[in-house]
């Protein structure tokens, strides 16, 4: 991967200036270099990791594993294309093993999430199966601790 991925994947928010330092290239260099990505699709988007765990929200989000039939014409990505394009579905993998596809869904309850499941997605032509883990605590996302550790410095007393 290219050092200016690889710096931005960890940190999007550096400046252009001190990527330009750390690249040894100049900032009209940088600025050219991730235009270009933002054009080929390659960088997507820009995104904060939140620890979610901590916000006043309340939602519920499910990993579902899926199985499905593959399409004469278009294999598996036409209907992971249509599953994609459920509000509710946050991230689709196409993945081996026992499933095809593993999805990612949020939703306000785990009520919603279940029919989300029963009413709309196990019905679509083409799903064959779906398991269903609903997510409880998240410790790390993306290679971000979701907690901070706490330096105690007291040495532990035992028996």
């Amino acid at each position: 991967m290219d050092e200016l991925l690889r710096i931005l994947r960890a940190n999007a928010l550096e400046s252009r200036q001190d990527l330009a330092r750390m690249l040894n290239l100049t900032e009209q260099e940088v600025e050219r270099r991730i235009a270009d990505y933002e054009q080929k699709g390659i960088i997507r988007g820009y995104q904060a990791i939140l620890n979610e765990d901590e916000l006043e929200e309340n939602k519920v989000t499910a990993v579902i594993e899926v199985r499905i039939t593959p399409q004469r014409e278009g294999g598996f990505d036409t209907i992971a294309q249509r599953i994609s394009r459920f509000p509710e579905v946050r991230s689709a993998y196409l993945v081996s093993g026992a499933y095809d596809l593993l999805l990612f869904v949020e939703g306000p309850t785990l009520r919603e999430v279940a029919a989300f499941v029963s009413e709309r997605l196990s019905p679509l032509e083409g799903v064959i199966s779906t398991s269903t883990h609903f997510m409880l605590k998240t410790y790390k996302r993306w290679g971000v601790m979701m907690r901070q550790e706490t330096s105690d410095e007291r040495l532990t007393v035992s028996p």
